[in-house]
């Protein structure tokens, strides 16, 4: 018989495709240089921040200290250009670990000026393991002049190790909830009273509310199921990684409760929402093979136009 700690030995370093682990560095790797680019004036503007203002948090607290406003410019302008050289796999080696750090502080310098926001956790958990892995083997700068190399155990450990921290988040989230409210946070009175309370501050502060919430409310059962849904989502994320049908599943269950969250309080989880949280749990390279052969495809039909057109120029003269 197979020991039950071998056979999961197998599973987690089952080898996987480097096109597969590539296609992850890229979605990651884009999607932090646009989060980082539509974002850099709201970055740079803790540089002026009064220091009375900053709680270190995480990696910030080995500082102690705000940054002087010409450090702070300096490591956010080179986390984003370090975010291009990370998503097109340019001197990897080096690029992808300094990007990872890079990122990790300026999230975490963020989060020491205001109440902490857990929107970019996983983001940047994500880009820690790509920084550790192969991740330029394929798709690459680094690797543009070599046959993608074949599959191996070296691609497959980082798709499962980062398919099993998205879950993790969604699973300490449910923890979270029961150590607030225990089995009590099924009956939905605390879902209502955060959704109450949330759109009321709103309101206090000068923001408009959810236009949802308010005629939502008066309907306490509606919450009753939203909370047991949210538990079983939460605490159920492991089941995500048996894959296939199981995992595109629960991906969309997740995705459709961060859309709720927006709609009932417009708290904005961008990552999971751009749906490239989830995307360890599928073959992330087949979309981008697609893209790439369509874009392939125009390009051939635009030099063809081009070729017909040149005869009927020269004619022409």
């Amino acid at each position: 018989m197979t020991r039950p700690d071998l056979a999961l030995l197998r599973w987690w370093f089952r080898p996987a495709p480097a096109e597969r682990l590539a296609a992850l560095r890229i979605l990651v790797g884009g999607f932090a240089f646009l989060y980082l680019i539509t974002r850099l004036p709201m970055l740079l503007g803790y540089a002026d921040f009064p220091a009375r203002d900053f709680v270190p948090l995480g990696v910030t607290r080995l500082l102690g200290h705000p940054l002087g406003s010409g450090a702070h410019t300096a490591i956010t302008i080179a986390t984003v250009g370090l975010a291009v050289l990370f998503t097109l796999g340019v001197w990897y080696r080096v690029s992808a670990p300094l990007f990872a750090v890079a990122l990790l502080w300026l999230l975490t310098y963020r989060n020491s000026w205001s109440m902490p926001f857990h929107t970019e956790n996983l983001l940047a958990l994500h880009a820690i393991v790509l920084a550790m892995a192969p991740a330029a083997a394929a798709w690459s700068w680094d690797a543009r002049r070599r046959a993608a190399p074949p599959a191996a155990e070296a691609y497959g450990w980082p798709l499962r190790l980062m398919a099993a921290i998205t879950c993790l988040t969604y699973v300490l989230a449910g923890i979270a909830k029961l150590r607030v409210g225990g089995l009590g946070w099924a009956e939905g009175e605390f879902l209502r009273d955060q959704v109450a309370v949330d759109n009321l501050r709103k309101v206090l502060l000068g923001s408009d509310p959810s236009p949802l919430a308010t005629p939502l409310l008066e309907h306490a059962w509606l919450f009753e199921a939203m909370a047991i849904t949210t538990l079983a989502l939460e605490l159920g994320a492991p089941v995500a990684m048996i894959g296939g049908r199981v995992a595109l599943g629960w991906a969309a269950m997740a995705w459709g409760f961060h859309v709720g969250i927006v709609a009932l309080m417009a708290i904005v989880f961008p990552y999971p929402l751009a749906g490239v949280a989830y995307a360890p749990l599928f073959a992330a390279e087949r979309p981008l093979r697609w893209l790439g052969r369509r874009l392939a495809n125009l390009r051939l039909r635009g030099a063809g136009s081009e070729a017909s057109a040149q005869p009927e120029r020269r004619h022409e003269r």
